[in-house]
C-alpha cells in the first residue's frame, strides 16, 4: 500500500524529466512564444532539444550506469561498489568508510547510506512543517540527501560520487561524459536522448544524472515495501511476542522513543512509514579513530556546518547535526551513523540508552582522568547535541531500556528487511 500523494510525486517528478528533453512539447512551445528567457532555462528539469526519453528508456540506462566501474577514475568502482542491492544498496562491508579515488586506496570520510526509500524525501529546508494539519510546529531542518542534506535530487547526489577524489574520482563533467561515449552501451545512451545528445557535454552530463535518478525511482529496486512490518500493516501476517514488544519499546517516548525520528505509523494520507523523519539532528556519537581524516586532530565533520557543506559554515548552531536515516533494512548494515563508529545493532541500542548513564564506555578519558564526552564535537557545539529520551540521564541512572528490552527492539527491527514472503493463509473449507 503506497499513497496516492507519493505515487502522485514520483509520476510528476518522471513526467518532468521526461519533458526535460522535449522540444516539441506543447508547454515549451507556449514558454518560449511568451517570454525570451523562460523562468526554468537554468532549472535542472528545463527542456531541451533532443527526443523525448521515456521512464522505461531511463530507467534501464540508469540501471546499466549504475553497474558500470568504467566510469571510475579507477575504472574499477561502480555506484553499486558501495551501494550493493544485497544490502539494500548500501555498503557490503563493515568498513567504516569506503575506499576509491584513482588508485582505490583513499578513504571517504563519512559512512555510505543506503539508496533505499529515499524516493519522497523533501528538499532540505531551516523551517520544516509536517503535513499534519499543524503549520505551529516548526520541525526545523529538515531534508534533502546525504548525510548533511545539501543534494535536493537523486541527480544532484549522483553527481557527487561521480566527481568526488576519494570517490569514482572523475576530474569533471568532461571526464565523465568522454567514458559515456566509449561504452560499450553509448548507443543506448543515444537512442535515449537523441543522436545529438553528446554534442553539448553539460546536456549530456544533465541526461546522465537524469537516467540515474530515474533508475532510482524504481519502484521494485528502491521502494519495494516488502518487509515483515509492511506485510504486518497490511495485515498479512502477525509479528511475534517479542516482535511486538519491540516495537511498543520503540514507540514508547519514556522508553526507546525511537518512533519520534524514525516515523513507525501509517501517516495520515496513507502513506506506509518510512521511519525517518527526514529531520537533522546531533547525537554525539563518538569520534571514529579508524577514518585517516580523523588522525588530524584539527578536522572535525560538523555535518550541517561543515566541511562538506559550506552554505552554513558560520552557522554554529548546526555543527553537529546529520540526517536521520531510514530504518528500513537497517539489518542489512554492518555500519551505523555517519562515521561509521559503531558495526552492530546492539552497540547501537546500548550507546543510545548508556551515552549519558555510562559515558565512559563510550568516551576516552582526559590527562585529568575526567570523560571526554562528545570528543567528536567542539565544545561550544554540545548544546545542539539532542537531550530527549533517553538522552534524558545522568552518570549513575538507569539506562531507558535494560539488556532484554533492547533484545527485543532489535527483533522488532530485523522486520523491516525487505524480501519476507507471508505464509499463504490455508482456504477454509
Amino acid at each position: 500500500m503506497k499513497s496516492l500523494y507519493l505515487v502522485a510525486a514520483v509520476t510528476a517528478a518522471l513526467a518532468l524529466a521526461a519533458l526535460y528533453f522535449d522540444s516539441q512539447s506543447p508547454v515549451v512551445a507556449a514558454a518560449a512564444a511568451t517570454t525570451e528567457a523562460p523562468a526554468y532555462a537554468n532549472a535542472a528539469y528545463a527542456p531541451q532539444p533532443g527526443r523525448r526519453p521515456s521512464v522505461q528508456e531511463m530507467t534501464a540506462l540508469g540501471r546499466t550506469m549504475f553497474f558500470d566501474p568504467s566510469l571510475s577514475g579507477s575504472g574499477k568502482q561502480s555506484c553499486a561498489t558501495c551501494h550493493s542491492p544485497d544490502h539494500a544498496f548500501g555498503p557490503p562491508n563493515d568498513l567504516s568508510v569506503q575506499l576509491g579515488g584513482k588508485d582505490m586506496k583513499i578513504a571517504g570520510t563519512r559512512a555510505v547510506p543506503s539508496l533505499r526509500y529515499g524516493q519522497n524525501v523533501p528538499p532540505f529546508s531551516e523551517h520544516f512543517h509536517d503535513d499534519d494539519g499543524d503549520d505551529s510546529i516548526d520541525a526545523g531542518p529538515t531534508g534533502g540527501r546525504t548525510w548533511d542534506g545539501r543534494a535536493d535530487s537523486a541527480h544532484d547526489q549522483a553527481r557527487i560520487p561521480l566527481l568526488s577524489v576519494h570517490e569514482m574520482a572523475n576530474k569533471d563533467a568532461a571526464e565523465v561524459i568522454a567514458k559515456l561515449k566509449r561504452a560499450p552501451y553509448v548507443g543506448q545512451f543515444k537512442a535515449t536522448f537523441g543522436e545529438t545528445i553528446f554534442d553539448d557535454t553539460d546536456r549530456a552530463f544533465q541526461a546522465a544524472l537524469m537516467a540515474l535518478e530515474v533508475f532510482q525511482e524504481s519502484p521494485a529496486d528502491f521502494y519495494p515495501y516488502t518487509s515483515k512490518y509492511d506485510a504486518y500493516l497490511r495485515k498479512q501476517t502477525t509479528l511475534s511476542t517479542q516482535e511486538l514488544r519491540g516495537l511498543e519499546l520503540f514507540n514508547d517516548p519514556t522508553k526507546g522513543n525511537c518512533a519520534s525520528c524514525h516515523l513507525s505509523e501509517i501517516l495520515p494520507n496513507g502513506a506506509f512509514p518510512q521511519f525517518t523523519d527526514n529531520g537533522l539532528i546531533a547525537v554525539g556519537v563518538p569520534r571514529n579513530k579508524k577514518i585517516p581524516a580523523n588522525a588530524d586532530p584539527r578536522y572535525y565533520d560538523f555535518g550541517l556546518c561543515g566541511p562538506e557543506r559550506t552554505d552554513f559554515k558560520d552557522r554554529p548552531e548546526y555543527c553537529g547535526l546529520f540526517k536521520t536515516p531510514t530504518l528500513r533494512n537497517i539489518a542489512l548494515r554492518q555500519t551505523f551513523f555517519h562515521n561509521g563508529v559503531f558495526h552492530t545493532l546492539q552497540e547501537v541500542m546500548e550507546f543510545y540508552v548508556q551515552r549519558d548513564t555510562n559515558p565512559e564506555k563510550w568516551y576516552p578519558r582526559n590527562r585529568d582522568g575526567s570523560i571526554r564526552k562528545f570528543d567528536d564535537l567542539l565544545p561550544e557545539h554540545f548544546s545542539n547535541v539532542n537531550m530527549e529520551p533517553p538522552f534524558d540521564r545522568r552518570p549513575g541512572d538507569k539506562p531507558a531500556l535494560d539488556d532484554a528490552e533492547i533484545k527485543d527492539v532489535i527483533a522488532f527491527l530485523k522486520t523491516l528487511t525487505d524480501g519476507y514472503k507471508p505464509e499463504s493463509k490455508p482456504e477454509s473449507k
